[in-house]
């Protein structure tokens, strides 16, 4: 893919359908320093385990956007699939009876994760991986899922965020299709006489 320069930060964008081990082993420690936070922040376990996120990387249904600078360094990743199987989270039957037509036709997405490099965050390296899903899912005609977990939406503003970057490159309509809510009780004692 063409390179994209922004931020005095030259990037290319590969579609890769399986990483070298040696990309795996940097992008997990990338993942972990990047999702572990939420491990305390999210009911939801927000952070795959090393060997599913192996098997993730390895997996040829899922896309990976891989965004190296200009010595090859990775820089940031996104996962998109059509193959929802490969969400264990979701329900691949819930979209075949909410969009039948687009899943005749395999136009269906998941976006899985995207995450950047810490010295890398404040550029443009996320909006450009989106914005090469959202060509990809245009021009499939398609539908695109994602979560995100209350954290990331009320502090950093996520969902907003991917659907106003939606808004401005496609004629669109961008809408919270459910939620999960997670309740707690904790017990004090009997009950009051």
């Amino acid at each position: 893919m063409p390179e994209r320069t922004l931020d005095g930060l030259t990037i290319t964008i590969d579609v890769e359908r399986a990483l070298d081990p040696d990309v795996v082993d940097r992008f997990h420690d990338l993942y972990v320093e990047t999702f572990e936070p939420m491990a305390t922040r999210a009911v939801a376990r927000q952070v795959l385990h090393r060997e599913e996120f192996v098997e993730e990387m390895s997996d040829p249904r899922v896309l990976k956007y891989v965004a190296r600078d200009t010595s090859g360094e990775v820089v940031g990743l996104t996962t998109l699939t059509r193959d929802l199987e490969t969400v264990p989270w979701i329900s691949p039957q819930y979209f075949a009876a909410a969009y039948p037509d687009h899943t005749a036709r395999d136009a269906v997405f998941y976006l899985g994760f995207t995450l950047v490099a810490p010295q890398h965050r404040r550029t443009h390296v996320f909006r450009s991986m989106i914005e090469e899903i959202i060509v990809r899912v245009l021009e499939a005609r398609g539908v695109c899922g994602w979560d995100v977990c209350a954290y990331n939406e009320q502090v950093l503003g996520f969902s907003t965020m991917i659907g106003e970057l939606l808004a401005s490159h496609a004629d669109c309509t961008v809408e919270q299709v459910d939620t999960q809510a997670y309740s707690v009780v904790e017990m004090h004692g009997p009950r009051p006489a």
